[in-house]
């Protein structure tokens, strides 16, 4: 088949969840409710950190961070499908199409090194707790939390300048909610070979890597717990670093699923409703995993709103 010309792509065609007419209003009013949760809880939880002084620490500095990336995360897909929904459109801008997928790299990296660099926030706070202070500056945390944003944009521009060099033929249909990187390669009639390494290579690269971060930050805080004596102790430790190790297995766990059930099945139906776990409902969660067994968050909350503690 001879290539055609990207240029003369204008837009795609987002075929979403369901193309079942009768299911749309459920999906707009279910999609609308987690999109507007995720929103409220995560700016409770940014709000919580700023107006708190007891929180002006590192864990919570960059538990701050990682609801504004929630927040933008789940505004680089949802809206825009609600909008489609609303509109009776499926369409989306060739130009539209990847800046979404664009972003959307940027923050779903973001939320990876993120929960790296909180493993190794816990880490020092339970293996070192007498370094602690001085070892987790406030210089270290902005300088980890820039160079995750650096990392996450060099990843998100390489993918998207390789889609930029794909030619689309006549098929534009894309058989998910949003723009995602492995259907709109599928799309393309152009040579993909190179597209599929990078794909992969930066898959291992930076999924593997920050995992192991973390993997290696719990086998050392594991240990440290387990030299404690009191029980006390040892629930007090673990419980510090509960909630994180509760999102770090949940995004893992429905990311890493997502992609190797697709890689399985090739079920681009099944898959995209699959993704809704990890693009919607664990930035929604992410607020109640944090503050339900916290009770420095809960406190904050509580004065938030005018209650007293």
């Amino acid at each position: 088949m001879e290539p055609g010309n990207n240029t003369g792509v204008s837009e795609f065609l987002l075929l979403g969840i369901s193309e079942d007419p009768e299911l749309q209003p459920l999906i707009f009013g279910l999609f609308l409710s987690m999109y507007l949760v995720t929103v409220l809880g995560n700016l409770l939880i940014i709000l919580a950190t700023i107006s708190d002084s007891h929180l002006h620490t590192p864990m919570y500095f960059f538990l701050s961070n990682l609801s504004f990336v929630d927040i933008c995360f789940t505004s680089t897909t949802v809206p825009k499908m609600l909008l489609n929904i609303q509109t009776q459109s499926k369409a989306i801008t060739y130009a539209g199409c990847i800046t979404q997928m664009c972003f959307f790299f940027i923050f779903l990296e973001l939320d990876n090194f993120l929960l790296t660099v909180m493993a190794y926030d816990r880490y020092v706070a339970i293996c070192h707790p007498l370094h602690y202070t001085a070892l987790m500056t406030p210089q270290l945390c902005g300088l980890l939390v820039l160079v995750c944003w650096i990392l996450s944009v060099l990843h998100a521009l390489l993918h998207s300048l390789m889609v930029l060099r794909l030619s689309f033929c006549t098929h534009l249909e894309i058989p998910h909610f949003f723009c995602e990187l492995n259907q709109l390669v599928q799309l393309a009639c152009s040579d993909t070979f190179l597209n599929d390494l990078v794909v992969y290579f930066a898959l291992v690269l930076l999924v593997t890597c920050p995992l192991a971060g973390i993997l290696y930050s719990y086998s050392k805080i594991v240990s440290s717990i387990r030299a404690i004596s009191s029980a006390q102790g040892k629930y007090k430790a673990f419980s510090t670093c509960a909630s994180h190790l509760s999102m770090v297995s949940l995004l893992y766990s429905t990311g890493l699923g997502v992609y190797l059930s697709s890689a399985a099945a090739h079920s681009s139906q099944s898959t995209s409703t699959a993704s809704v776990i990890y693009t919607v409902v664990t930035p929604m969660l992410n607020p109640f995993i944090f503050s339900l067994r916290n009770k420095d968050v809960k406190r904050a909350l509580k004065s938030i709103f005018g209650g007293k503690t």
